[in-house]
């Protein structure tokens, strides 16, 4: 019984699952779903599911539900109850709820990747770093308590039990004893790994709103997590700008509110001084994620951001990659210019990110090259 409830619980997870993976876009989109976020669990809110039980069919209109009944005798409610449209004192019987199911943050990340079909990170640098780990791959006679191998001690037990003729069928007692005793052992392996840093810049001027911080939000949390997902280690680094850039903490990024004009190089100045600081040479893989509105403050400023992407900042970088958020107030000439001048970069990728809709193709099209 215990192999068979264990059995539909899995195949029940897997409908669970299922339906989260056909509803993933809708899921990935939501700024509150980032925020049930426990731990490395999401809790995801699905329509109820009904549990299968039996109801009365009231196009065969017989009986009463007791007893035999008379013929053409008419179903009638008992007394007290209403008709569920609202009339009526409140009952005390529970209801129908939505189902909360709590999914790891990485079966999210694998969900996105299989959907999207994202390809696997091809890092470069530092491919020749190894570092040691401890893997438990083996098996000794010796050991702390802690590591007890409990299904080899029991099978060298029932071994020993057999060659003896201690065992007995009728009444199976098992007791190992120290010769019996194996515990699990580890074996030092090198592997190989690489470097990743993360620079996200975003435009804080007065024409970027609420809105579009929250859809600059929900975009850098799933690259973030499919990156850390690719790589194991990372390290973020958060740029604001408006007519000036300076460097700050995630939270911070997250829910600046400036106001005021925009110089973009700014923020490309800075991005060059932390690359060339912190992450120079071959032995990083570094990834820019620059958002704005596009509303630079001159054409000149962004001739000079052009300068920077093409001579510094490009060739530095696995990708650049610019989201470009709609806003009512951003003219959008940004993008424009990119296209102008930078559209045969291989490792520049540029995205126009209407609304929140917009976000799951603004994921693929950064993330799916593979770099």
């Amino acid at each position: 019984m215990a192999l068979r409830i264990e059995k539909e619980w899995r195949r029940f997870v897997q409908i669970i699952k299922g339906r989260v993976k056909r509803n993933l876009k809708s899921f990935i989109t939501k700024g509150e779903l980032l925020g049930k976020r426990g731990g490395e669990v999401i809790s995801i809110p699905l329509s109820r599911l009904e549990i299968p039980r039996f109801h009365f069919d009231l196009n065969a209109q017989r009986g009463v539900g007791q007893g035999q009944g008379k013929l053409g005798a008419p179903l009638s409610r008992q007394e007290g109850e209403e008709s569920g449209h609202g009339h009526g004192e409140a009952g005390n019987m529970s209801s129908p709820h939505a189902l909360d199911v709590d999914v790891t943050l990485e079966e999210m990340i694998k969900m996105l990747g299989e959907e999207l079909e994202l390809p696997n990170i091809e890092p470069r640098g530092q491919r020749h770093v190894l570092t040691e780990i401890n893997r438990f791959s083996s098996v000794k006679r010796t050991g702390p308590q802690g590591l007890l191998h409990f299904k080899r001690t029991y099978k060298k037990a029932l071994q020993r039990e057999l060659m003896s003729g201690t065992y007995r069928a009728d009444h199976p007692s098992i007791v190992p004893i120290k010769e019996d005793f194996h515990y699990r052992s580890w074996k030092v392996v090198e592997k190989p790994t690489s470097k990743a840093a993360i620079i996200y810049m975003m435009d804080v001027s007065g024409s970027m709103g609420d809105e579009q911080k929250e859809i600059v939000r929900i975009t850098s949390f799933w690259i973030d997590s499919w990156l850390r997902y690719q790589y194991g280690d990372l390290e973020c680094r958060y740029i604001i700008h408006d007519a000036s850039a300076k460097e700050v903490e995630q939270d911070t990024f997250y829910h600046t509110k400036e106001s005021g004009g925009t110089l973009i190089s700014s923020a490309y100045k800075m991005g060059c001084e932390i690359t060339q600081r912190d992450y120079s040479g071959d032995d990083w893989n570094v990834y820019f994620f620059h958002f704005s509105d596009g509303d630079n403050w001159s054409g000149e400023d962004t001739k000079q951001c052009i300068e920077l992407l093409r001579n510094r900042l490009l060739p530095s970088a696995n990708l650049f990659c610019y989201g470009q958020v709609e806003s009512r107030y951003g003219s959008g000439q940004f993008l424009k210019d990119l296209n102008e001048y930078l559209t045969h970069s291989a490792n520049l990728i540029m995205v126009h990110i209407e609304n929140k809709d917009a976000i799951y193709a603004a994921i693929k099209s950064f993330l799916g090259k593979g770099k």
